[in-house]
């Protein structure tokens, strides 16, 4: 059988497997994180990723120095591993609680579908944001700390909400970029309005 033939059967088979993953990934949708939106319902991690992906958008023209699709697919796989055993807040979170160590698996899980290539090259890029290993990883954690406070202070949230708590949360990815601290700043102003209306 001719070579080209074989290569496309093989391609065709390959599809079911890939939308199998995009149906397992659909979870995402129902995984409810500790941001309320603005109408006060919880918001879904998919929705974080999305809006995550639109404050990078929002900022390329100062992200030019790197490598900006890297960032995109960074913003989109960051929560993935999330689809199957949820999110854990920051601030419920422990030394012993091993989130990482779950969502990696989870991801595992959710790429298995996937032809060989793909779940290496997708496991990758979750890999490095989970380490900062690069510029990218970091511009793209100290954005999801940014993406999440922004939600916090927009939500209409319980009563009980901890604003005080996000004054110093993901700082160390903010902090050490001159365009992240200038937004930060911004934002831990508006979030100290909050905690103090919260106090009161």
């Amino acid at each position: 059988m001719d070579s080209n033939i074989i290569l496309f059967c093989i391609k065709q088979k390959d599809i079911p497997k890939r939308l199998a993953f995009i149906r397992e990934a659909e979870q995402l949708k129902n995984v409810l994180r500790s941001a309320h939106t603005s109408s006060g319902r919880q918001e879904s991690t998919a929705e974080h990723s999305w809006r995550l992906c639109l404050l990078a958008l929002a900022l390329e023209d100062r992200l030019a120095h790197l490598d900006f699709a890297k960032v995109l697919q960074l913003c989109i796989v960051h929560d993935l591993g999330e689809a199957i055993s949820g999110d854990i807040p920051a601030i419920a979170q422990t030394a012993d609680s091993n989130k990482s160590e779950q969502e990696k698996q989870d991801l595992l899980t959710l790429l298995s579908p996937l032809p060989a290539f793909l779940q290496k090259a997708l496991f990758s890029l979750w890999e490095e944001y989970e380490e900062a290993s690069s510029p990218e990883a970091r511009a793209v954690k100290a954005l999801d700390k940014i993406e999440t406070l922004i939600q916090h202070n927009q939500g209409t949230n319980p009563p009980d909400f901890d604003y005080r708590f996000n004054l110093t949360h993901g700082s160390q990815y903010t902090s050490n970029d001159p365009l992240f601290a200038e937004i930060r700043a911004l934002i831990d102003a508006d979030t100290a309005v909050h905690a103090d209306k919260n106090s009161l």
